[in-house]
């Protein structure tokens, strides 16, 4: 095995609420109001759909903006892994990866460990260009039960939302949300940062016309029957649990030039760029924040 690099969840398409367009000359990000499943490959118009986003649209090819899913892992952590991030907009390498206590940097002396003040009180955040970022693997469908779809985002929304609902969801479960039916539900909502702009995010729920109380006693029977198969759920959260841990950074640097093409461009140079406004909002916190902080 090769030394070094993070065994990441395989990924069979992404899940977005935005898209990169051409304006002006330069790629930029830009903001949706609904789901866009694709596949991992990029042609001239952009990535390319894939075909469970026509399944899920129906015939109507109206608004996507529920998706039935499975969660691939009982751990929350797992299923949602969200950091303090920053990447080399040249490279797509990333920079340094923490979590507001630790951090793993890239120096010159190779990745060091060191302590994460988080943004609004760091050092090297001053330039701009570290903010949080989290990546959420879901199954659609049962035709691969080890392979998931990826969504990404660095809305500060999505990201407190879908942490809140998956940590409840296993209160209530004891422990099985990889047994649990579930829904990926775009929300909307307006802030006085907004200015009436609508901010976009995304929930996790139970399905539509199934109640909580239903959702468990399903959960309760698949796992028994994944048991009686010898289905191994624990062995399997150890296993991605051991394997992300092997590499400093998640991202690859191909990976991490789409990413910060698509998550960290210069927000303010981009007003309509995807979850813009969310992310400025937070920024915006984090500044008030500082000047709490420093004025006593």
């Amino acid at each position: 095995m090769l030394k070094g690099l993070a065994l990441t969840p395989p990924v069979l398409g992404r899940i977005s609420i935005g898209r990169v367009v051409e304006k002006g000359g330069k790629r930029l990000p830009e903001k949706d109001d609904e789901f866009t499943i694709t596949t991992q490959i990029q042609g001239r118009d952009g990535w390319i759909p894939h075909p469970v986003d026509e399944t899920l649209r129906g015939a109507g090819g109206g608004k996507l903006r529920a998706i039935p899913v499975w969660l691939p892992f009982n751990d929350p952590d797992l299923v949602l892994r969200s950091n303090y991030s920053m990447f080399d907009r040249r490279t797509g390498r990333p920079l340094c990866v923490g979590n507001g206590e630790t951090c793993r940097r890239s120096t010159a002396e190779g990745v060091q460990s060191m302590p994460c003040p988080a943004p609004e009180a760091c050092a090297l955040a001053e330039s701009g260009g570290c903010r949080p970022y989290a990546r959420l693997n879901v199954r659609i469908g049962d035709d691969d039960e080890l392979g998931s779809f990826i969504f990404r985002t660095t809305g500060f929304n999505s990201i407190r939302t879908l942490a809140a609902r998956l940590h409840y969801l296993r209160a209530v479960s004891g422990g099985l949300l990889a047994a649990m039916p579930l829904e990926l539900r775009l929300r909307g909502k307006s802030t006085a940062q907004s200015m009436g702009t609508p901010i976009f995010y995304v929930d996790l729920t139970t399905r539509e016309g199934s109640s909580l109380a239903a959702t468990l006693a399903d959960a309760r029977e698949l796992d028994a029957n994944r048991r009686a198969a010898g289905f191994d759920q624990d062995a399997l959260d150890r296993a991605a649990r051991e394997g992300l841990a092997l590499g400093a950074f998640e991202e690859s640097a191909d990976e991490g030039a789409a990413v910060v093409e698509e998550f960290f461009p210069d927000i303010t140079a981009v007003p309509g760029s995807a979850e813009a406004l969310d992310s400025a909002t937070l920024g915006q916190k984090l500044a008030s924040r500082a000047s709490r902080v420093s004025n006593g």
